[in-house]
């Protein structure tokens, strides 16, 4: 289940900064997505190795909790620090849609799952 949930929330990166990039007429060029996506990809690696060390699935609301608030955290200071700056409205931006994806996806699975189960019962 990790692997498959951190592919999801790495995907889910990729389609914030697509997005991002394109309604900010930048375009989705290979170097122009590479250079807007590391900062929040190194917070996303961050926010695993979190979940990892603590023997997580990465399936819960917890964990999308988690690797939200560090893959949103990081990547903004890490956007602070190599120059490509941030905006409050951003980072409120940032946390909505991938707080939204990361943790709805998750609770779209439990749902799932506990249908599963009722229907079982």
């Amino acid at each position: 289940m990790r692997k498959t949930s951190a592919f999801i929330d790495s995907v889910t990166v990729l389609i914030f900064v697509a997005i991002g990039r394109s309604v900010h007429d930048h375009g989705v060029k290979l170097a122009g997505m590479a250079s807007t996506t590391w900062p929040f990809g190194v917070g996303l690696v961050a926010g695993w190795l979190i979940l990892v060390a603590r023997r997580r699935t990465g399936a819960s609301l917890l964990d999308g909790l988690t690797v939200c608030c560090a893959t949103v955290s990081l990547g903004m200071v890490l956007r602070v620090v190599s120059g490509q700056g941030t905006a409050v409205a951003f980072v409120f931006v940032a946390l909505a849609f991938l707080g939204a994806m990361m943790i709805g996806w998750r609770a779209l699975l439990a749902w799932l799952q506990r249908a599963r189960r009722f229907r079982h019962a």
